[in-house]
């Protein structure tokens, strides 16, 4: 099989490439002057996107990862089902249909946490996108999505896969935590899957929501007095509750405490904010981060294995 990849996503895409051991081609996107984004398949990558089944790894994030996914997935479906007809005549106008075989790969799904509605009339934005992506490919992979069941009832299969194994390992071996934290319930799931991995404590905050831009958290009486403890979460994002969780933690006693995280959006200066509480910030590939130092290929690999799976595609 062959993995595609546009502007936002390359280096993940090669590290699934690598991990599958697989071809990887880059695809051509550029901005014109008005902003508009362009998309080309290479000539020379033409024939590998249609002689088998592609996966594309791209991410909805920012706004702009959202059309550039679009574009490309009409480009690979032109290719795919023959119709190359060009203003300029190159090459033939039309090839046969190569049938099925397109997968789609977000390391971030972007709007993720837009996937419920506080009053009448909202979007739930992560199904209107999802919605978008599903009606130009055969699967979707998604990596840590925050809320999966926001993309139930879509018109392809879409496999979750998490990065959660790898980012255990990489807390055993370069931290060696005694304690592993959940910022709040939702994070329950993938902070206890890492502590069960590394077989050490673990325990959540309690989270309170008090409307779509307030949130309370409340520190429980926590056993962390001169240990080791690393907050785990699906993404951190101005890094806030990290800050208020590792203030927390220092105050019960912890003599170091770290971040991890699959998602590492650090926005509005959260790596400045987070170095002042925290002593190592730890995120996986799926965005470009500062921080970037646990490979999100094994995980993406997981997740397209299932889905061929799923679809009936072999190798």
């Amino acid at each position: 099989m062959v993995v595609l990849s546009g502007s936002n996503s390359k280096p993940l895409a090669k590290q699934l490439a690598e991990t599958l051991n697989w071809e990887h081609h880059s695809l051509e996107t550029r901005r014109f002057p008005d902003t508009e984004g362009y998309i080309r398949i290479p000539s020379e990558v033409i024939d590998a996107v249609r002689k088998e089944p592609v996966v594309l790894v791209s991410n909805t994030f920012p706004d702009s990862g959202i059309v550039e996914t679009l574009l490309m997935l009409e480009a690979i479906n032109d290719v795919r089902t023959g119709n190359m007809e060009n203003l300029k005549n190159i090459g033939p106008q039309e090839l046969e249909n190569v049938g099925p075989g397109v997968l789609l790969a977000i390391p971030y799904f972007g709007y993720s946490r837009q996937d419920k509605r506080f009053n009448p009339g909202e979007a739930i934005s992560a199904k209107a996108i999802g919605n978008l992506l599903s009606s130009r490919c055969d699967g979707i992979i998604v990596f840590d999505i925050h809320e999966p069941k926001v993309l139930a009832g879509l018109s392809v299969p879409v496999a979750f896969t998490s990065a959660m194994p790898e980012l255990a390992l990489h807390l055993q071996k370069e931290v060696q935590p005694d304690f592993i934290l959940s910022p709040d319930k939702g994070a329950i799931a993938r902070a206890s899957e890492v502590a069960e991995t590394i077989d050490c404590q673990f325990s959540y905050l309690e989270k309170t929501r008090i409307d779509a831009h307030t949130i309370i958290h409340k520190a429980k009486d926590l056993d962390v007095d001169g240990k080791i403890v690393a907050i785990v979460d699906d993404m951190i994002a101005t890094g806030g509750t990290i800050c208020r969780a590792a203030d927390a933690l220092r105050s019960q006693g912890a003599v170091e405490v770290h971040a991890a995280c699959s998602h590492g959006l650090f926005t509005g200066g959260a790596i400045a904010r987070l170095v002042r509480y925290v002593d190592g910030v730890h995120s996986t590939s799926s965005l470009p981060n500062p921080r970037d130092v646990i490979s999100g290929g094994p995980a993406l690999a997981r997740g397209v294995f299932e889905l061929m799976d799923r679809l009936g595609l072999e190798l």
